[in-house]
């Protein structure tokens, strides 16, 4: 059985609280299939939200950049920050433009992030990044040199106050409405992988990994 996450003031969904969801196990699926997150933050009244890769390991979320990244420096301070994570499945297409919607899995978390300094953590977020876009992929490159490994920022944030909002099926139409001749349904939208393309400057004779010629997400190829 998952574990619920408590809800608080914060997260509780106001607006259709049903699609609300609080258990590990669905925030989790959604952070796990994303690539990008979302970073809020409020920099002397001056608010900024800004994309970047992220990982999670257990029930931590990890973020990373230069450590000269203006959203790192301020993040690492302990300051609040709101990160969100959106997965679109479909455009819902109702008889009325009012009705019209989408079909998303969403995540917003709440907290505060901490500085990552411990070597060995450093390095198991930083293998958790690269594992996060391709399975397999830390074992095939170089790893990061100290000097590198400096110029790196890695933030933790405890994934404690958090909550999914999920929508799914048909559109939902006044009653009058549905008699009328316009056609309404969902459109599924995927995010699939295409063929892999060879970096300009790659030496002959290496093939492109299994890990990326059959990569796939969640079994979408």
């Amino acid at each position: 059985m998952s574990i619920e996450i408590e809800q608080t003031d914060r997260t509780r969904l106001k607006r259709l609280p049903k699609r609300g969801q609080y258990d590990r196990e669905t925030i989790n699926s959604i952070l796990d299939e994303a690539f990008i997150c979302h970073v809020g933050f409020v920099v002397d009244g001056q608010p900024y939200v800004i994309p970047t890769g992220f990982a999670r390991i257990g029930d931590d979320l990890y973020i990373h950049g230069s450590a000269a990244s203006r959203m790192v420096r301020h993040v690492a301070k302990g300051i609040d920050v709101c990160v969100t994570v959106t997965l679109l499945d479909g455009l819902v297409m109702a008889r009325s433009a009012f009705h019209h919607s989408m079909n998303y899995r969403s995540v917003v978390i709440l907290g505060k992030a901490e500085l990552v300094e411990n070597p060995k953590e450093k390095n198991n977020a930083l293998e958790a990044l690269t594992e996060h876009f391709v399975p397999g992929r830390w074992n095939d490159v170089r790893w990061p040199t100290e000097l590198e490994l400096k110029a790196t920022t890695v933030l933790k944030l405890p994934i404690t106050e958090a909550s999914a909002k999920i929508r799914t099926g048909d559109p939902v139409d006044d009653d009058e409405d549905y008699a009328m001749d316009v056609w309404a349904g969902v459109l599924p939208l995927n995010i699939t992988a295409g063929e892999p393309i060879a970096d300009a400057k790659l030496q002959s004779g290496i093939d492109v990994p299994q890990n990326v010629a059959n990569y796939s997400r969640n079994g979408k190829r």
